[in-house]
């Protein structure tokens, strides 16, 4: 079964909620680390930091906790 357009709208709005802070702390931790470095040379080291995180940490949160909200379903309480 496809997921529908309203669930990956609720997706896109959790993720972006979640990896919007860690995206900025990563950054704000690697700009003075990374002085007189090229974007790209920057990029090579935050995607796979990033990437990490996000399969790790953030979407098993993500599922665990705001998996109702995203399939459309009330909590069960």
């Amino acid at each position: 079964m496809q997921p529908s357009l309203a669930s990956k709208l609720r997706m896109a709005l959790v993720m972006t909620l979640a990896v919007y802070p860690i995206v900025t702390l990563y950054l704000y931790v690697l700009m003075p680390l990374t002085m007189g470095w090229e974007m790209w040379q920057r990029s090579l080291v935050l995607v796979p930091v990033m990437a990490s995180t996000i399969v790790l940490l953030v979407v098993p949160f993500i599922g665990r906790h705001f998996g109702a909200f995203i399939a459309g379903k009330k909590a069960m309480a």
